[in-house]
């Protein structure tokens, strides 16, 4: 008897890692909307051609060619055109899978934005995992008592974001060098953060 339920055990449990839903799955069966330029299929023979080591892009929908980057169970990245990319990770949420969806192109600054939906890919109000931060977050200590200059140069903040897989941590990169004059940013450089790092609790994204 023993052995039966002992056997039985590793059948479900195999079962159970056999059926685990990967970055993978969640890329080829998004929405259309999620992705507009790459329809199913071309996401099918994207991870395919990963998986086999080809490097060879696809065509989207623009006439012009994407390509998986990274690729790992929790996270996948694509290359979406020339100037964009998109980084889709399977968070373990306390009630469930959350999707977190990255979008950034190139302005040429690098600048991201973060979507979230759930397993089912119904969108998810942003804020309900991650408040976008503001210039009292980028600035250092430095920053907070010359705020007025650093505003008045840069009226909005450029920033990429990525999230680890393997930790799901949040790093958020300062790009306003690519976009500043080099004098500009020079003379502000040292009041800016160069990065911002949040981690997920299973219920947020919390700043570090």
């Amino acid at each position: 008897m023993k052995k039966q339920l002992l056997s039985l055990t590793l059948v479900l449990g195999a079962i159970g890692a056999f059926a685990q839903t990967t970055a993978a799955d969640l890329f080829t069966s998004a929405p259309q909307s999620v992705f507009p330029l790459l329809d199913r299929t071309t996401r099918l023979d994207m991870v395919d051609y990963y998986r086999n080591g080809m490097t060879n892009p696809s065509a989207n929908q623009l006439d012009g060619r994407s390509s998986i980057t990274e690729m790992t169970p929790e996270s996948i990245t694509v290359k979406m055109t020339d100037s964009s990319a998109m980084q889709l990770v399977d968070l373990k949420g306390t009630k469930g899978d959350i999707i977190a969806v990255i979008s950034t192109v190139a302005t040429p600054g690098l600048d991201s934005n973060i979507k979230f939906f759930d397993a089912n890919w119904n969108p998810i109000p942003t804020e309900s995992y991650f408040t976008k931060p503001g210039w009292k977050e980028w600035l250092t200590d430095s920053g907070r008592k010359n705020e007025a200059d650093v505003t008045m140069q840069v009226p909005f903040m450029l920033a990429s974001y990525r999230i680890d897989p393997a930790t799901s941590t949040l790093t958020l990169t300062n790009n306003l060098s690519r976009f500043l004059d080099k004098e500009i940013y020079d003379d502000i450089s040292s009041y800016l953060n160069p990065t911002l790092t949040y981690t997920w609790t299973g219920k947020e994204f919390k700043a570090k």
